[in-house]
């Protein structure tokens, strides 16, 4: 990528500056990323394992937990390793890197929840249909169409932001490279890019809003139909699950490159970006194992085989 920055390197200002918190923010974040490491890859594991998990919903979910492993490991290892030596310079070309892998997986999971709800819908409101629906085969396609996104939506905005120049600050208010923050010690014209975060980024978040407040429409009306008290109560359930994601999702997503790239700024800013960035993969496997009661006994059928009764 061609950059005709007059700064070779930007520093990364991290999550605190007082040298006291540093350990302390260390372990923290490490407890964190490790929890995240273990739960997603549990729930992969029990997911391709167990064949009672061997459904379309679970097949998304076992991908929502890669993708959360893979959107958690983009950035915490590389704040640790900023709280750990103190040193928090980064090349221009690594902080394009960063942020063009936490695009492409933010944008691929949003894409996903879309799908998810997609599913939701066919699996309630036509069930009858739902095997010839939503078979393997179109599973597959969905997950190629949410990747294939994935990469355009970021895509662009890397190339579009690879042109920047900074020859200002070369802080970074945060601790990992992305835009907002970027365009903040940019020197260059950013117009584009910040009408590109609105048209590009807007198309694919209130297209995915759309598709799931159009599907979640449909699922209500026909719940509400359903004259059986624990029916109702199983699909509530699992929708919940579905919606407690979505929202927290797309509130901080929304802060944290809408609200931000109009030119809004807040003080707690980057404790924003820790909910969204490091906190939000480690919470959505436990909303999702927590009150799924497939999951749940998914996983006391493999403590079973582990320790068997006596």
């Amino acid at each position: 990528m061609r950059n005709q920055s007059k700064i070779n390197e930007l520093f990364l200002s991290g999550i605190s500056a007082h040298a006291a918190l540093q350990l302390p923010l260390f372990l923290i974040f490490l407890v964190i990323y490790l929890l995240t490491i273990i739960w997603n890859s549990l729930i992969i594991v029990l997911i391709v394992t167990d064949s009672h998990l061997h459904v379309p919903m679970y097949f998304f979910l076992g991908n929502l937990a890669g993708i959360d492993l893979c959107f958690s490991s983009v950035t915490v290892p590389r704040m640790l390793f900023d709280l750990h030596t103190k040193t928090r310079n980064i090349s221009i070309k690594a902080c394009i890197t960063q942020f063009f892998f936490f695009i492409f997986f933010a944008g691929c999971e949003d894409c996903l929840l879309s799908a998810m709800s997609y599913d939701r819908y066919t699996a309630i409101c036509r069930p009858l249909h739902y095997t010839q629906i939503m078979s393997w085969k179109v599973c597959v396609q969905l997950m190629t169409i949410v990747w294939c996104l994935g990469f355009i939506h970021s895509y662009i905005h890397t190339l579009n932001a690879s042109n920047l120049t900074f020859c200002g600050s070369d802080i970074i208010e945060s601790f990992f490279c992305d835009l907002p923050q970027l365009f903040r010690i940019s020197c260059s014209d950013i117009s584009i890019n910040v009408l590109l975060i609105f048209l590009v980024g807007g198309f694919l978040a209130v297209g995915s809003l759309i598709l799931t407040i159009l599907s979640y429409v449909y699922i209500l009306k026909t719940v509400l139909k359903i004259q059986t008290k624990g029916n109702r109560s199983k699909i509530f359930s699992t929708c919940t699950s579905h919606l407690t994601v979505m929202f927290l999702y797309y509130i901080s997503g929304l802060f944290n490159y809408f609200w931000q790239c109009a030119g809004h700024t807040f003080s707690g800013d980057k404790i924003v970006a820790v909910f969204y960035a490091v906190i939000l993969p480690l919470l959505n496997p436990l909303v999702y194992s927590l009150r799924n009661q497939e999951i749940r006994t998914a996983f006391q059928r493999v403590f079973r085989k582990i320790l068997p009764p006596r």
